[in-house]
């Protein structure tokens, strides 16, 4: 059995794995990062004006950017609730039940109206509130994936919602206070993709709560 090379093919060899050497190595998983770590490279000014904010003409309503068929709001029902029940058209959400996160209360959902609206789809970093730290430069295309990023929305309950408003951290947390870590580094997470802006308060209280969990990491998305 022959064991040794010839120096032709000993000099291809060496060129074969110099080549693959020289090759870019696949893009590796982002790695994790510390929340607070993120925050620091967050842009900190002023709110601006609200000035031609239009929610639904700017922004629009539920759409489907990951062409999946299903709308992001059934999307998120279906991702957030246990024990769903799905239309025929294997997107409507029909009903379900989950563990608000913000307040750790058990909330059952059924579609319909008068019902649907009790489960209101948050958008974690508000829509205005984005809005006035940058969105206003924003062009449609990513209007539209901001308000329907997963990594943004998180199904809660209606009083909730219509209290937090388009509160930042600085004026809205949520009460269950074992859950303003990862809330506060979702928020985190979304406005360093979107390239959004924090106010000195709003940092501030970024900053407080996170010295409670120095070690929170952000969520990927």
């Amino acid at each position: 059995m022959r064991t040794s090379l010839s120096k032709w093919e000993a000099r291809i060899t060496t060129l074969l794995i110099a080549g693959a050497m020289a090759l870019p190595l696949a893009p590796a998983e982002a790695a994790e990062q510390k929340a607070s770590v993120v925050l620091e490279t967050l842009t900190v000014k002023g709110r601006a004006p609200k000035t031609g904010y239009d929610r639904d003409g700017l922004f629009g309503k539920w759409a489907d950017p990951d062409r999946n068929g299903c709308d992001a709001r059934n999307d998120i029902l279906a991702r957030d609730l246990r024990n769903e029940v799905v239309d025929s058209d294997g997107c409507k959400v029909l009903s379900g039940e989950f563990i608000d996160p913000y307040s750790g209360v058990a909330i059952s959902f059924v579609q319909g109206r008068g019902t649907s609206q009790l489960v209101p789809i948050d958008h974690v970093v508000a829509v205005s509130d984005a809005w006035q730290k940058g969105a206003f430069r924003w062009d449609a295309t990513k209007r539209v994936n901001f308000y329907n990023d997963p990594l943004n929305l998180q199904a809660t309950q209606m009083r909730l919602n219509s209290q937090k408003g388009d509160g930042d951290a600085a004026t809205w947390l949520p009460p269950l206070k074992s859950y303003r870590c990862t809330y506060v580094a979702r928020q985190i997470a979304v406005k360093a993709k979107y390239q959004i802006w924090v106010t000195t308060a709003e940092k501030a209280a970024m900053k407080s709560i996170l010295a409670k969990c120095p070690g929170q990491l952000i969520p990927r998305g």
